[in-house]
């Protein structure tokens, strides 16, 4: 990079005003829509697709497994090159790749051409989802980040609601092709959105470095292999050499970017006790839920006698409510600690766990739903108060660091859920592990309320130091 473009940029002011508020916001929901649909919708075209291409259900997996497997790898990378090259571009370049790799995926043809592609989707969400709450920071004045968060939250949460619905109502009168085709359109549209309204953040001077890059993905693609490989029983021999390589990965990225002005794995950041506690809550929450998601349709359809249909339904009030209560708690952090919010949130989210797991044989729909829906309210009330008590814990210059640990503590947190039920599988046995799995994700949201409301405690909220090189 030559030092004119590596020259910062004029920071953008405190938040944007008008039409291109307005623009800059749709561009970053409607990429970020597309990016949490693409997760919920191929998992419900998972059997229709291994017929279509005439594959086994452990090959047409890889159709997920590879997207979360590139999207973590690609995270802190991404959330990097932010801070370098300017969060509205790189944001705008991963839209533009996700929507190119939607009409690929749209337009393939063999297994092989369609995991290529969600491998590139993958990446590209990463762009997508490392960014986002960074560019939100920029596009709402300070005073106003926990409404802007909290809409962020909202999105997301929608997404899931009406993933499997949309892929239900697709399915029924075309080809799974147009799962990914129906991108190309929104894509358009916020790319277009994106290059004109999206704000001019402030640019560091340090360049980027791949070899780190590498590493860092690495030590969290590798790291996540290994993990899956445990939970589902895999032999010793390789998961140990896959959890050695991510271990020498990262040893070997904490000595090379070792004093450097803004590490890719944002080690820095974590010397401020409120940010390291925001991240440690925020693993918790997602280990939760990531438990709660895969262990409960195994519960309802295999222990209470529900159909695949009903347990989609008898599941909704759960990212629902998220969605309803993203918006009012996002609204409350502005007003009220982050610590105190997400702490009375995960406490809720505990009891509704526990609630599940004491479900009787022959539960009714309603007495589930209340349970589900309490759940949500949990989840939902800490969500949008622990994005903004991560960003706001951080100086701005760091954004985009602070922005791609919320996206990686998500992936941590969900792929750590979902391997655990896969581990109380393997040593429970099929009859007691949904509700061993639910017991924990109850311990995992009680933890994370505890990590939440020491937040509140007496110098847990200063900022990040800064290196005097920046």
């Amino acid at each position: 990079m030559s030092s004119e473009s590596a020259a910062p940029a004029r920071p953008v002011a405190d938040g944007l005003v008008g039409r291109q508020h307005v623009l800059a916001l749709t561009a970053i929901l409607l990429s970020v829509a597309m990016a949490t649909l693409d997760t919920a919708i191929a998992n419900t075209a998972l059997p229709t697709i291994s017929e279509s291409l005439h594959v086994s259900a452990a090959q047409v997996i890889w159709v997920v497994n590879a997207y979360q497997l590139a999207t973590i790898a690609a995270a802190l990378p991404f959330a990097a090159s932010g801070e370098i090259l300017g969060h509205g571009r790189v944001f705008a370049a991963g839209t533009l790749v996700f929507t190119f790799a939607s009409l690929v995926c749209g337009l393939a043809d063999s297994l092989t051409t369609l995991v290529a592609a969600r491998i590139l989707q993958g990446v590209s969400g990463a762009a997508i989802m490392s960014i986002n709450i960074a560019l939100i920071r920029f596009v709402f004045p300070a005073r106003q980040l926990g409404r802007g968060v909290g809409m962020n939250a909202l999105v997301v949460a929608l997404a899931f609601t009406v993933g499997p619905t949309v892929a239900s109502a697709v399915l029924s009168v075309a080809s799974w092709h147009w799962l990914f085709l129906i991108n190309v359109p929104v894509g358009v549209v916020a790319v277009l959105f994106a290059w004109k309204a999206l704000p001019h953040t402030e640019r560091q001077s340090h360049g980027f470095d791949p070899f780190a890059a590498v590493l860092c993905a690495g030590l969290l693609g590798i790291g996540l292999l290994a993990f899956e490989s445990l939970a589902h029983g895999g032999d010793w021999a390789p998961v140990a050499m896959e959890a050695l390589v991510a271990a020498i990965c990262g040893v070997l990225l904490l000595r090379r970017q070792a004093g450097h002005p803004a590490p890719m794995l944002a080690v820095d950041l974590f010397k401020a006790r409120s940010f390291k506690l925001s991240a440690l809550t925020s693993i918790c929450s997602f280990s939760t839920q990531g438990l709660g998601f895969v262990a409960l349709p195994f519960l309802l359809q295999s222990t209470l006698g529900y159909s695949a249909v009903t347990t989609g339904l008898l599941m909704t009030p759960w990212p629902a409510v998220v969605a309803v209560m993203a918006l009012i708690a996002g609204r409350m952090a502005d007003r009220y600690p982050p610590g105190l919010l997400g702490g009375v949130g995960l406490v809720a989210l505990g009891i509704g766990m526990a609630s599940l797991a004491l479900l009787a044989p022959h539960a009714a729909a309603w007495d589930i739903c209340w349970r589900t829906a309490l759940c949500g309210a949990g989840f939902g009330f800490f969500q949008a108060p622990n994005l903004k008590a991560l960003m706001s814990s951080v100086p701005p210059r760091r954004s985009g660091g602070a922005s791609g640990v919320v996206a990686v503590s998500r992936l941590l947190g969900q792929a750590t859920g979902a391997g655990l039920v896969a581990l109380c599988f393997h040593l429970s046995g099929q009859m007691h592990a949904p509700r061993a799995a639910l017991w924990l994700g109850c311990a995992f949201a009680l933890a994370g309320s505890v990590a939440s409301v020491l937040r509140l405690a007496p110098g847990a909220r200063e900022a990040a130091p800064m290196p005097s090189r920046l």
